[in-house]
This record gives C-alpha cells, structure tokens and sequence, in this order.
C-alpha cells in the first residue's frame, strides 16, 4: 500500500530531494500503436578505442531475430549486441506496486530479445525517515515481485545502479543518512535466490559499486546515488578502468544513478548531479569509456561532451520532467541500444511509453546548457 508522501528533510545539503511527484497515472494504451520510425542517428568513437578482446568461454548460442520487438511497436534492426534501458521505476513514498507503463515494459522486455537489461535506479521508493525497516522490505518484495521476478523467468541478464531511492549514500555526521535503505538493498541483492545473471569482474562491494563483463562490453558501475563520489571509489574506478579484461573489452561503458550534467528543470540544483563532473567525465575518458548511463532526472536526453557519449535515460514511473531547454511535454522512456562491436556504433531506439511511438531525436534540443557545462545532442557534431 502507498504511503502518502511526505516532506523530507534534508540533511546537510547533500541529502536528494523526493521528485517522486507527479501522483497521476496515465492509463494503460490497449490500441494497437502504429509503427514509426526513428530519425535517430547512430555515432561512433574513433577506432582507436575499440580495442581487440579474445573471444569469451564457450557458451550456448541463442537464436535471434532480424528486427524484433514487441508486435505492433516499430521493429529497429538488430546489433551485435541489443541492450534494454529502463530507469526510475518508481511511485510514491513506500509504493510496493508499478504503474502500467512500467508492467507493460517488463512484459515488453524478452520481445526486444535483449543481450541485457540495465536500470538507471530508483527501483523502489525509499529516502524517507518515516519509512520503517518493514515498509522498506515490503518494498523490495514488491520490486521482486512485479519487475525483478519476471526478468529472471525470461533469463535476461540484469544489470542496475543503485539510486537515491533504493540506497542514498548521503551522510550526516559521518554516518549514512538512511543506513536502513542501503542495508534492505544490500541484502536483497545478495540473496542468492535474486541473482541478476550477470558474469560479475568484482563484486566486492555489490550492489553499491561493483564490474562486470556480457559479450565483449565491460560495465563499471559506481555508487552515485548522492552527488560526491568518494576518493576510495574512484580509486577503485581507475583502477577497474585500467584492468586488463576492461581494456581488452572491444567496448566499456559506465552507470550511476546522479548524471554527470543536469538537464531537467527541478533538478538544475546542486546535489542533483555529479560533483566535480568535468575531472569525473575525463577519467572515463582516460580509459576509452564510450557511454555513460544515468537517471534520476526523469528527463530523455542522448548527448555528448568531450570524448564520452552521455544517456540521461528518463524515467518510466511516475514524475516525468521537462528539459531545461525546449517546450517538449515530459514523457516516460524506455530505450533499446543496439551495438557494433567492430565500428563501436552505438544505435538508440527509444520508445515513448505513454504512447508507444517512437521518440524522433530531431525534436530534442540540440544542447542544454546545464549549471555545470553546455552538454550537445548526441547526433550533433561539433
């Protein structure tokens, strides 16, 4: 049962605010959506950095289809490798269930055919003092039992961040703010009956920080669920970064859950993005990291700085954001990446959920000058 949301205190000035708002629930779509096709243009890095891998173990090949995808949404040709982007599942304070764009997705995911499913964060709906440590496992049941469940039963690799709601690691006075949240998270993922089939590098430190390698990509996931990465973990990151499997991999990409670079209106504040995210995006940089993947805006939007591709991957529960720049409406997102390995092309095909057509990337701005820098729409070549 939902728990009416209340106002959270903030701590410090580091603690992340609610925007879990937007209490109204668009109805499920039960037409037929008609077909169409994206504009989105695919990039590529410089063949410098797509470094040779020696081929993985032996494991058992899996049919694929051409162009799949669920019938009746617009059918975008298959990759080497097909990756499935959601994030910020979430409702209200305490919320044990999901709105209907977010059932629908995960009854959508094995028609993709998907290599894996990655999670921006914001599984459940944490962060509030007010939430007891039953409240809080109940949450994490709901989660298993509408999103992670169904995933395991269709086999698909599971890949996530931790975000703000599911795990902060805001602190005050040296302590975690909610101690409570980061430890129903820790053990629900290390329950070996929720196991995300993933082929884990390190997982020391996991969910919060943790690597792990799928077909020749190698993933670094680090814990931005508050805006400062610590020291430690960024020696960690550097040196993951600089491991021999992460370099042989033919492509490296990066998830947190706080962007490094704002671009929702409500979240242009400090504390809503990454701290020092120029020195943070030049580390990634340094070792050939291709894409960043982030949520909590709960805003769409490709871009890129520098070297490093950027995906600010929206939000698909409830409280959809307007960007900081253009008059687009806020829509729900779900995006489908799929990946030549040989040219390091990355091609988006990202779905608006609320009315299941596919979003035109022509209509994004083409850059957003955020707090912290000016990011350019990913098609945009400067």
């Amino acid at each position: 049962m939902a728990i009416k949301r209340r106002q959270l205190l903030l701590f410090g000035g580091l603690v992340l605010g609610g925007g879990l708002g937007g209490a109204a629930v668009s109805g499920f779509f039960k037409r037929q959506p008609e077909a169409i096709a994206p504009t989105n243009a695919p990039t590529k890095t410089s063949p410098e950095s797509a470094i040779a891998n020696s081929p993985e173990s032996a494991k058992p090949t899996i049919k694929r289809s051409a162009s799949p995808a669920p019938r009746g949404l617009y059918a975008p040709p298959r990759g080497d490798l097909r990756i499935v982007v959601i994030s910020d599942l979430n409702s209200a304070y305490g919320s044990t269930d999901y709105i209907d764009q977010v059932k629908q997705t995960i009854k959508f995911l094995p028609d993709w055919e998907p290599d894996l499913v990655l999670c921006g964060g914001d599984m459940v709906a944490g962060q509030s003092t007010d939430l007891s440590d039953v409240e809080i496992k109940a949450m994490w049941q709901g989660f298993d039992k509408h999103i992670a469940s169904p995933i395991r039963k269709a086999k698909l690799p599971f890949g996530f961040t931790i975000g703000n709601h599911d795990g902060s690691a805001s602190t005050y006075n040296g302590k975690f703010t909610f101690a409570s949240d980061r430890n129903a998270a820790k053990s629900y993922w290390n329950d070996p009956s929720h196991d995300p089939n993933l082929n884990f590098v390190d997982r020391a430190d996991f969910p919060f920080h943790y690597s792990f390698q799928q077909d020749q990509v190698f993933y670094l996931v680090w814990d931005a669920s508050s805006a400062n990465i610590s020291s430690e973990q960024l020696q960690w990151v550097e040196k993951s970064l600089a491991s021999e499997v992460s370099q042989k991999a033919k492509l490296r990409i990066a998830i947190g859950h706080l962007p490094l670079y704002a671009v929702a209106k409500g979240r242009e504040s400090s504390g809503n993005y990454l701290n020092e995210a120029d020195r943070l995006r030049e580390l990634l940089e340094k070792y050939n990291v291709h894409t960043y993947i982030s949520g909590h805006h709960h805003a769409y939007y490709p871009a890129h700085k520098g070297k490093l591709e950027l995906l600010h991957s929206g939000v698909l529960g409830d409280g959809p954001r307007r960007l900081l720049s253009g008059d687009l409406a806020p829509n729900r997102t779900v995006t489908v990446i799929d990946i030549k390995l040989v040219s390091s092309e990355t091609i988006y095909t990202t779905y608006d959920m609320d009315t299941l057509k596919v979003v035109d990337l022509a209509t994004l701005p083409r850059y957003i000058d955020a707090p912290n820098g000016r990011i350019t729409r990913r098609d945009i070549k400067i």
